[in-house]
């Protein structure tokens, strides 16, 4: 979808569903969302002052919708969760009607502030310590507060819990696009480690799939929302505190490419364990299973931009690191308390 025709789309869908005395006033590819994500703006005819600020979140045409190309199913999920008080945009329009788009579409209310792209900041986020590390805690103190939500009453029809095994068994058809026959071998070994010793899936609730600071809005240092839920479903929750602890931890990186300043892994545990009020003995094999997830990304994006399909030079930073993060999780994996 070219520029034009999105710009004319949006035209139109606005003068359907938001108004007819409504135009667009400025319309924006958000960074880092391969053209899935669009900010535009809203005015009133022949007026200069702003109505409203938008995010428009479309599936690329031609692809299933399944994961995080079914753009569609997250309305359900954030309408709850911003019903109940829950740090997350409204969605006040969405639908499966291909009219205006060509594809399934949500648009959600724009929340204020700037999410902090943990290896690689905007400017205007600090680079010092103090400032930096109240970032990474107040993402993990918000965590408990998804995690209690009662998904059973607000969305017991939007889809089934997944089993973790399902979970794992997953990646394999991903990890297997690798360029490095070494990260095909590693990761094999990492998936078989996490086979033999798969918890329980306790608790089991929402869960966001990519929680770290760098899908958290901050304004003046403070968080504002949370955001970019595509990967988000109903399962094994540790995965979120596994996730944001093996984005802080710092074996899995390297001196070029790096997380900015994070907490220790262990003080961020504690966090989220006081604010769930109780422990989990599970939550290292959790923090492997992220690494074993990301490392896996990993393989097919760098495959990716390597041949030119996906330009995005982040991957080959990415590439410095992913045998160690397959190596950080097999350790994990045989000593929880390495």
């Amino acid at each position: 979808m070219t520029n034009e025709t999105l710009n004319a789309n949006l035209q139109g869908f606005i003068h359907d569903r938001m108004g007819a005395d409504l135009e667009l006033a400025g319309l924006h590819e958000s960074d880092g969302h391969a053209g899935l994500t669009f900010l535009f703006e809203t005015r009133r005819k022949g007026a200069h002052e702003i109505a409203g600020h938008y995010v428009l979140k479309i599936p690329p045409q031609g692809v299933a919708r399944r994961g995080n190309t079914d753009v569609y199913r997250q309305a359900p999920l954030l309408r709850a969760m911003h019903a109940a008080g829950l740090p997350v945009p409204d969605v006040p329009y969405a639908d499966e009607n291909e009219h205006w788009f060509g594809v399934p579409f949500i648009v959600m209310e724009r929340l204020p502030g700037r999410v902090f792209f943990v290896w690689d900041p905007h400017h205007s986020f600090s680079r010092e310590k103090d400032p930096t590390e109240s970032l990474w805690r107040q993402c993990v103190e918000a965590l408990p507060r998804i995690h209690r939500f009662d998904w059973r009453t607000h969305l017991a029809d939007w889809e089934s819990p997944e089993p973790l095994d399902d979970m794992i068994r997953r990646w394999r058809k991903i990890y297997l696009h690798s360029p490095e026959p070494h990260w095909i071998a590693q990761a094999e070994e990492v998936e078989r480690l996490l086979l033999d010793t798969m918890p329980a899936a306790d608790p089991i609730g929402v869960f966001h799939g990519d929680y770290q600071p760098g899908n958290i809005l901050y304004e003046h240092n403070r968080m504002t929302g949370i955001i970019d839920w595509e990967l988000a479903g109903i399962g094994a929750q540790l995965l979120d505190i596994g996730w944001l602890m093996m984005a802080a931890d710092r074996h899995n990186w390297v001196d070029e490419w790096s997380s900015i300043h994070p907490p220790a892994t262990a003080e961020l545990r504690d966090l989220y364990e006081r604010g769930m009020g109780r422990t989990y003995a599970d939550i290292p094999w959790f923090q492997a299973f992220a690494g074993f997830r990301l490392a896996s990304i990993g393989c097919l994006n760098v495959k990716l931009h390597r041949r030119g399909q996906r330009h995005d030079p982040i991957w080959e930073m990415m590439a410095l690191t992913l045998s160690n993060m397959f190596e950080r999780a097999r350790q994990l994996l045989l000593d929880p308390a390495a």
